[in-house]
């Protein structure tokens, strides 16, 4: 009997299972339904109510349908609640974003302006700065007047350099020679002139007479070597004499000139800073250049081109330039850096 009793409540519950939703809808019209429980021997019949099962389970049913529907209400409140706050949270953050961007811009404003006070500060302090130098480079360096006769004549003696060398290429020895004459009158005038009166003596004609003299003499032996009237090793000699002594001249400017040293300042002769003292045996030598220069263009003119005489004075020439550069570096006086009195 218990055996039925158990077979029984299964098949009940599978037949609720197997008809949940017929049960929903139909549960009223139902009320009996027939069970057949098979033994060996024979099968029984049985009867049974259902109506109380279907109530049951309709019930039950119910009753979590309702639960989930209160508890979709509730996440619908939830759901709501949170869509309130988020809103809230993107109106926060819109308006401290617009409150950054007008701060960041205001800040810049005021930034900007720091910066132009500081530029024109700074603008202001280098012009006073660059004022107060210049008159304290005024107060150091000496000014004078260089526009003078004998630097007008080392000019034009510079300046007419380059014709005389081109009048020797046109092979016309005789305008040439005058031409040489000339340049040397010049020579022996500026110096008279500015020992004779004192207001026509610079510190730039002590950098400019030596300068003409080697300018001269230079295209002299060029142009006499181009025409085969001077040896070339004696021409390469003077000429890499003089552009040391032209080099270190430009040395001695330059350590003599007061910062700031720029090329405006450099290149300004009216700025007095050195003065050049040139050795005896300098000047010596430069006198039997010319006079060597001078009787090789007079050659072709009075016919003793390649005379030995020519020959012996070339080698002294070459002598003379080689004692003359190491007096340059033996003698201690040869330059003057100049100091304005105060």
């Amino acid at each position: 009997m218990n055996l039925i009793n158990f077979r029984i409540i299964k098949q009940v519950q599978t037949l609720c299972r197997n008809h949940v939703g017929y049960f929903n809808k139909t549960y009223s019209t139902l009320k009996v339904h027939t069970l057949v429980i098979r033994n060996r021997n024979n099968p029984v019949k049985y009867k049974i109510s259902l109506s109380s099962a279907v109530c049951v389970y309709s019930s039950d049913s119910k009753k979590h349908f309702l639960d989930l529907e209160k508890k979709a209400v509730e996440f619908k409140d939830a759901f709501e609640h949170k869509k309130e706050q988020i809103k809230e949270t993107e109106h926060r953050i819109r308006q401290k974003g617009v409150q950054l961007v007008k701060d960041i811009k205001q800040q810049k404003e005021i930034t900007g302006q720091k910066i132009k006070v500081k530029k024109d500060y700074i603008i202001k302090d280098l012009q006073e700065t660059k004022a107060k130098v210049k008159e304290k480079i005024e107060e150091v360096v000496e000014r004078e007047n260089v526009f003078t006769i004998p630097n007008i004549l080392c000019v034009a003696r510079i300046t007419m350099s380059p014709y005389l060398g081109y009048v020797i290429l046109q092979n016309n020895y005789n305008l040439a020679l005058g031409l040489l004459v000339f340049a040397g009158v010049t020579d022996l005038l500026d110096g008279w002139i500015a020992r004779t009166w004192k207001s026509q003596s610079s510190k730039m004609g002590s950098f400019l007479d030596p300068m003409a003299d080697k300018v001269l003499v230079a295209t002299l032996f060029v142009c006499l070597t181009w025409q085969d009237l001077i040896p070339l090793s004696l021409t390469l000699l003077i000429i890499a004499r003089d552009v040391v002594l032209v080099a270190a001249g430009f040395v001695i400017r330059y350590k003599s000139l007061p910062p700031p040293r720029t090329l405006s300042r450099y290149f300004d002769v009216t700025h007095a800073t050195a003065q050049l003292a040139p050795t005896f045996i300098s000047k010596v030598n430069t006198a039997i250049q010319l006079l060597l220069v001078g009787t090789t263009l007079a050659s072709p003119v009075f016919d003793y081109v390649h005379h030995p005489a020519l020959q012996v004075l070339c080698g002294v020439t070459a002598a003379s330039t080689v004692v003359s550069a190491l007096s340059y570096l033996i003698s201690k006086d040869t330059y003057k850096i100049l100091k304005k009195k105060l």
